[in-house]
């Protein structure tokens, strides 16, 4: 047993402050979120309420809206930072539904939590581009609203869907260039796209929301007369002067500021980027300047205040299936050593006697929910299948803690076995779980094989795109490895062009890279071969992935790796495991996904993942002493 047991619904100890994991309802729905809240009591009477931005933009500024919430906290502003239904942890919702009229109610069912829970008075929206744009719609219905912050805001709704537009044609390949059939080709994307559905970077928008959006500017709403308002504009493209304008000839106290990495903050990889600390500081400055005098200017907006009532359900989400024959709950955990980790813990229906379990890790920075959200959906599909699934962050990454000693967010950090170790104890001792799966994408899926090839006890490992295998650094640059691992006669059209080499003189070219990372697989193909002779001779060498999937198939656990279709993660596989994968038949299985990217952005390639994970994981498993057997009389 742990010396720390595990707690379902705790505080957790984060960077600054502390954050209390919750769930509460907006209408039929229950919504995830974390309320911040300072050491010292609160020194106003306002709290903050932060509105997320859309789509990939939350998912990479996740880490760093929560140091916007653990600095304000910290100010004396209570803060409650949620996920809108449908996004994050929140319960999932109708795709066809208008999210914009669902994510305004959000906000506002937001902003009642949060003075239920901490008695403040008025609330300050804190909103982030698409968020802020949430933000100020949801001031017109909410009185309880006395405050503006809003980071490069959203200010016409037409371009922002014009923006999302372009990033979705281009991820679809639906280029507008040429005529013939494929100009027309190109001329129905565009259409389509202006009347239907959109999914930019993995992350859905209905057709009613596309049309919601582009009707809206708030040059044309009319804002109530709140305290203060501060914009922080972005730098290289200022879209808010106009509207600036407008506010201060109606009469708004407006602040409006530019500061770099407004935008920057959420369109750079989570591994990649600090803290935002001039935009936090900026902000913490000027809330710090609402005066008291600025809430009793506007106390007839806020409404009275109901006592609210803690109640363990409060920390729980039941999501029922489309069939409406099951229900499964979802819990907020943290364990490992100090308690310092933090977890989703989806559980299957109450009369589930099979022990079984999946643990979720991190892909690279992302947070626990997955890149598109998929192991939310991948966790309460699962569960309804009689798994107990937990999608955890490893220590420093997503909404654990970050060890003391630690830097800048380190997607390979050094506690990882140990975090997963605590993760599958968490599972053996709070849900009696004996039969366990590891499951990960890219960095998760080099934790995965490193967990089963320690000697966890793990009964299978799912690995979804691994790039790694033995090291924790990348033996190729990315962009290399992908355009050479899709593109097999990407060498000879760059050693033909004569631009590719002037460029390449001037230091903007791939083709030197290209040409670099073309012999390194040469080197490594070698390698394999060599390597291949060694094990038939019995020699082991240093750092050869043969012996390790050896060993975990002699342990009987089952390894499936699964690719999108040119993925240089395969080839990689395929030179570093050499033999050994063939040699392993079915205890290693590996399978491709064709027309896929690196994580499965598109709705159709992610749909194909989720039912061949699913069937792998569904799989009856064999006796184990006749795999060790098979294991060994095939090695």
């Amino acid at each position: 047993m742990s010396k720390n047991p595990p707690a379902i619904g705790p505080s957790i100890a984060t960077d600054r402050g502390s954050g209390e994991p919750l769930y509460f309802p907006s209408g039929d729905r229950a919504l995830f979120a974390w309320l911040h809240q300072g050491a010292a009591p609160a020194l106003r009477d306002v709290g903050i309420v932060v509105c997320k931005p859309f789509g990939i933009e939350a998912m990479w500024a996740h880490r760093r809206l929560r140091a916007f919430a653990e600095a304000t906290a910290v100010a004396g502003f209570p803060t409650l930072l949620f996920d809108y239904a449908g996004t994050g942890d929140s319960e999932d919702v109708d795709p066809e539904a208008d999210q914009l009229e669902l994510w305004r109610n959000d906000v506002i069912a937001a902003v009642g939590e949060l003075r239920r829970r901490t008695h403040v008075r008025q609330v300050c929206l804190l909103g982030f581009r698409f968020g802020a744009l949430t933000a100020a719609m949801a001031a017109l219905r909410c009185d309880a609203v006395a405050a503006l912050a809003l980071v490069a805001p959203v200010v016409s709704g037409k371009h922002y869907a014009r923006e999302l537009r372009a990033a979705w044609l281009a991820g679809s390949g639906g280029i507008a260039l040429g005529n013939g059939t494929a100009g027309a080709a190109a001329a129905a994307t565009v259409g389509q796209a202006e009347a239907g559905p959109m999914e930019i970077n993995g992350y859905p928008m209905s057709a009613a929301t596309v049309a919601a959006v582009a009707a809206v500017d708030l040059k044309t709403l009319r804002i109530p007369r709140i305290a203060a308002m501060l914009i922080i504009d972005r730098g290289d493209l200022p879209a808010s002067r106009a509207w600036t304008e407008q506010l201060v000839h109606e009469g708004i106290n407006v602040r409006r500021i530019m500061l770099p990495g407004a935008v920057e903050m959420m369109r750079t990889e989570p591994h990649l980027a600090a803290a935002p600390k001039a935009l936090i500081e900026s902000t913490c400055e000027w809330l710090q300047q609402l005066r008291p005098s600025d809430s009793e200017l506007d106390e007839s907006r806020g409404e009275p205040l109901t006592r609210y009532r803690t109640d363990i359900r409060a920390t729980t989400l039941v999501s029922t299936s489309t069939a409406g024959a099951t229900e499964i709950t979802e819990h907020a955990v943290k364990f490992g050593a100090d308690l310092a980790l933090f977890g989703i813990a989806t559980e299957p229906p109450s009369g589930e006697r099979r022990r079984r379990g999946v643990i979720l890790l991190n892909s690279g920075g992302t947070h626990h929910i997955g890149p598109n959200r998929m192991y939310v959906s991948l966790a309460r599909r699962w569960a309804r299948r009689g798994y107990v699934v937990l999608r955890m962050d490893l220590a420093g990454l997503g909404d654990s803690g970050t060890p003391t000693d630690s830097g800048d967010l380190d997607i390979f950090p050094t506690s990882a076995l140990d975090d997963i170790r605590s993760s599958i104890e968490l599972l053996r001792s709070r849900w009696g779980v004996r039969d366990i799966t590891v499951a990960g994408l890219c960095s998760g899926a080099y934790y995965s094989l490193r967990a089963a090839a320690a000697g966890l006890p793990v009964s299978r490992i799912l690995m979804v795109s691994p790039m790694n295998f033995l090291r924790r650094r990348r033996p190729l640059p990315w962009e290399v490895r992908e355009e050479v691992g899709r593109h097999p006669g990407l060498l000879r059209k760059l050693l033909l062009s004569a631009a590719a080499w002037r460029a390449s003189l001037r230091g903007k070219s791939k083709a030197l890279k290209a040409i670099k990372a073309y012999c390194h697989r040469s080197v490594l193909a070698l390698e394999c071969m060599l390597r291949d002779v060694a094990r038939l001779l019995a020699i082991r060498l240093p750092d050869d992935l043969g012996p390790d999937l050896k060993a975990i198939a002699g342990r009987g656990v089952r390894m499936v790796f699964v690719f999108a279709q040119g993925d240089p993660g395969f080839e990689l596989l395929r030179i570093q495991g050499g033999s050994t994968v063939k040699r392993l038949g079915g205890l290693c299985r590996v399978r491709t996904i064709g027309g896929a990217d690196h994580v499965f952005s598109r709705a159709g390639t992610r749909a194909a993942l989720e039912n061949m994970l699913s069937d792998e994981l569904f799989a009856p498993q064999e006796d184990r002493r006749q795999r060790r057997i098979a294991a060994s009389v095939g090695l």
